[in-house]
């Protein structure tokens, strides 16, 4: 459990936002088509509760082919969904992106990974708990994200698994969250919830992580975020 030390310090690092949430005054039919994308109640009239969408809305003819963009590899990806959040966790650790840790630690839970594994997430692969599929998904992101290209040895492994569907999607999730974790990280985009959970899956408020449900996959999905 993190202390009120702790807890503290993470508010204090926290910045103000580069490029803030479009403020409701510059709300354009144009920006409510980039908040209501992904189907929240109200999101045309009030905004995303989401603050990467709502900053989106800064420049809707980007935010909409993001949103499109962004819908395939979170909702309908060819990737098995374990694979795919282990990708997504092993992106946030190499490049440091708090904001898509805390969000997909709970969509990893409710992919069935355990908090031990999303722990070990943050080793070297080889020290890992994994099989031969996760250890090479993982591998492979540390390849293209250190050396720019997947390997002859770990794409000989992922074409056993996978085909080619499958191997084109893992390429650019990759790539997809590394992009959207550098452009989270470097507009200052703020995390929505008060209590967030950090890289050693705790949380100022002592909460243990638990599963959260992606956009639609249940009637009350952003409650279960905590936002």
């Amino acid at each position: 459990m993190a202390s009120d030390k702790e807890g503290e310090e993470r508010k204090v690092k926290r910045k103000k936002p580069r490029i803030p949430p479009l403020p409701r005054e510059e709300f354009t039919d144009d920006a409510r088509e980039v908040f209501a994308f992904w189907g929240e109640p109200n999101a045309w009239e009030e905004g995303s509760k989401t603050n990467v969408i709502n900053t989106m809305g800064n420049h809707p003819a980007l935010g909409k082919v993001y949103n499109v963009w962004g819908m395939h590899f979170l909702m309908h990806n060819s990737m098995h969904i374990r694979q795919l959040e282990l990708v997504v966790l092993r992106v946030a650790w190499r490049v440091k992106s708090e904001y898509e840790w805390h969000n997909h630690v709970g969509y990893a839970m409710n992919a069935g990974i355990t908090l031990e594994e999303i722990e070990a997430i943050k080793l070297k692969p080889a020290d890992g708990p994994w099989d031969e599929l996760d250890k090479a998904v993982l591998v492979s992101v540390d390849e293209l994200i250190g050396k720019g290209r997947i390997s002859d040895k770990t794409w000989k492994i992922l074409t056993k698994h996978y085909d080619k569907r499958q191997m084109m999607d893992l390429l650019f999730t990759i790539g997809h969250y590394v992009m959207t974790s550098w452009a989270l990280s470097s507009m200052g985009v703020e995390m929505e919830s008060p209590d967030p959970i950090g890289f050693d899956l705790r949380t100022a408020s002592g909460r243990i992580p638990g599963k959260t449900y992606k956009p639609g996959e249940v009637e009350d999905w952003i409650k279960t975020r905590g936002y």
